[in-house]
Protein backbone atom coordinates (compact mmCIF):
# COMPACT_ATOMS: atom_id res chain seq x y z
CA UNK A 1 0.00 0.00 0.00
CA UNK A 2 2.81 2.44 0.84
CA UNK A 3 4.55 1.68 -2.46
CA UNK A 4 1.40 2.63 -4.42
CA UNK A 5 1.11 5.98 -2.64
CA UNK A 6 4.74 6.84 -3.43
CA UNK A 7 4.24 6.19 -7.14
CA UNK A 8 1.14 8.37 -7.13
CA UNK A 9 3.11 11.30 -5.66
CA UNK A 10 5.91 10.89 -8.22
CA UNK A 11 3.33 10.80 -11.03
CA UNK A 12 1.76 14.04 -9.73
CA UNK A 13 5.16 15.73 -9.51
CA UNK A 14 6.01 14.70 -13.07
CA UNK A 15 2.67 16.07 -14.32
CA UNK A 16 3.28 19.35 -12.47
CA UNK A 17 6.78 19.77 -13.92
CA UNK A 18 5.52 18.89 -17.41
CA UNK A 19 2.70 21.43 -17.11
CA UNK A 20 5.11 24.13 -15.95
CA UNK A 21 7.50 23.39 -18.84
CA UNK A 22 4.66 23.57 -21.37
CA UNK A 23 3.50 26.86 -19.82
CA UNK A 24 7.01 28.31 -20.05
CA UNK A 25 7.40 27.22 -23.69
CA UNK A 26 4.06 28.85 -24.60
CA UNK A 27 5.01 32.02 -22.70
CA UNK A 28 8.39 32.31 -24.45
CA UNK A 29 6.79 31.61 -27.85
CA UNK A 30 4.18 34.34 -27.23
CA UNK A 31 6.93 36.80 -26.28
CA UNK A 32 8.91 36.05 -29.48
CA UNK A 33 5.82 36.33 -31.69
CA UNK A 34 4.87 39.64 -30.05
CA UNK A 35 8.35 41.04 -30.66
CA UNK A 36 8.28 39.82 -34.27
CA UNK A 37 4.87 41.37 -35.01
CA UNK A 38 5.80 44.64 -33.27
CA UNK A 39 9.00 44.91 -35.32
CA UNK A 40 7.11 44.22 -38.53
CA UNK A 41 4.43 46.81 -37.78
CA UNK A 42 7.03 49.41 -36.79
CA UNK A 43 8.84 48.82 -40.07
CA UNK A 44 5.61 49.17 -42.04
CA UNK A 45 4.74 52.47 -40.34
CA UNK A 46 8.17 54.04 -40.84
CA UNK A 47 8.20 53.45 -44.60
CA UNK A 48 5.01 55.35 -45.34
CA UNK A 49 4.31 58.95 -46.20
CA UNK A 50 2.14 59.47 -43.13
CA UNK A 51 3.68 60.09 -39.71
CA UNK A 52 2.18 61.28 -36.43
CA UNK A 53 4.47 64.03 -35.16
CA UNK A 54 2.74 65.08 -31.94
CA UNK A 55 -0.48 64.32 -30.05
CA UNK A 56 -2.20 66.39 -27.39
CA UNK A 57 -5.08 64.85 -25.43
CA UNK A 58 -7.85 67.33 -24.68
CA UNK A 59 -10.35 64.99 -23.02
CA UNK A 60 -11.25 61.30 -22.85
CA UNK A 61 -12.19 61.09 -26.55
CA UNK A 62 -10.73 64.30 -28.06
CA UNK A 63 -7.22 64.85 -29.39
CA UNK A 64 -5.29 67.33 -31.49
CA UNK A 65 -2.54 65.85 -33.66
CA UNK A 66 0.15 67.21 -35.92
CA UNK A 67 0.73 64.75 -38.74
CA UNK A 68 3.14 64.78 -41.67
CA UNK A 69 1.77 63.72 -45.03
CA UNK A 70 4.51 63.88 -47.64
CA UNK A 71 6.08 67.31 -47.15
CA UNK A 72 3.06 69.01 -45.57
CA UNK A 73 2.15 69.17 -41.90
CA UNK A 74 -1.52 69.08 -40.95
CA UNK A 75 -3.17 69.86 -37.62
CA UNK A 76 -6.22 67.67 -37.13
CA UNK A 77 -8.84 67.41 -34.43
CA UNK A 78 -9.94 63.90 -33.54
CA UNK A 79 -13.23 63.25 -31.75
CA UNK A 80 -15.12 60.05 -31.05
CA UNK A 81 -16.75 59.88 -34.49
CA UNK A 82 -15.04 62.59 -36.59
CA UNK A 83 -11.67 63.85 -37.78
CA UNK A 84 -11.42 67.51 -38.79
CA UNK A 85 -8.50 69.28 -40.47
CA UNK A 86 -7.80 72.44 -38.48
CA UNK A 87 -4.75 73.90 -40.25
CA UNK A 88 -1.95 73.17 -42.72
CA UNK A 89 1.69 74.22 -42.29
CA UNK A 90 5.05 73.97 -44.04
CA UNK A 91 7.98 72.49 -42.14
CA UNK A 92 9.58 75.96 -41.84
CA UNK A 93 6.54 77.23 -39.91
CA UNK A 94 6.80 74.61 -37.15
CA UNK A 95 9.25 74.19 -34.29
CA UNK A 96 9.97 70.48 -34.51
CA UNK A 97 11.85 69.04 -31.56
CA UNK A 98 14.13 66.05 -31.94
CA UNK A 99 12.99 63.27 -29.64
CA UNK A 100 15.49 60.70 -28.48
CA UNK A 101 14.06 57.36 -29.56
CA UNK A 102 15.81 55.14 -27.05
CA UNK A 103 13.78 52.37 -25.50
CA UNK A 104 14.28 51.96 -21.77
CA UNK A 105 15.09 48.55 -20.40
CA UNK A 106 12.88 46.99 -17.76
CA UNK A 107 15.64 47.41 -15.20
CA UNK A 108 15.83 51.19 -15.84
CA UNK A 109 12.06 51.59 -15.55
CA UNK A 110 11.97 49.47 -12.38
CA UNK A 111 14.79 51.51 -10.83
CA UNK A 112 13.00 54.78 -11.66
CA UNK A 113 9.76 53.49 -10.08
CA UNK A 114 11.63 52.35 -6.95
CA UNK A 115 13.24 55.79 -6.59
CA UNK A 116 9.89 57.50 -7.12
CA UNK A 117 8.22 55.30 -4.47
CA UNK A 118 11.10 55.93 -2.07
CA UNK A 119 10.70 59.71 -2.47
CA UNK A 120 6.93 59.38 -2.07
CA UNK A 121 7.28 57.52 1.24
CA UNK A 122 9.43 60.28 2.79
Amino acid sequence: MILGTGLHNVDGAIRLITSLLIFLVVLVAAWFVTRLVAGYQKGQMSRGNIEIIETCRLSQTKYIQIIRIGGRYLVIGICKDTITMLASYDEAELELKEIESRQETFQEVFQRVKEWNHKKEK
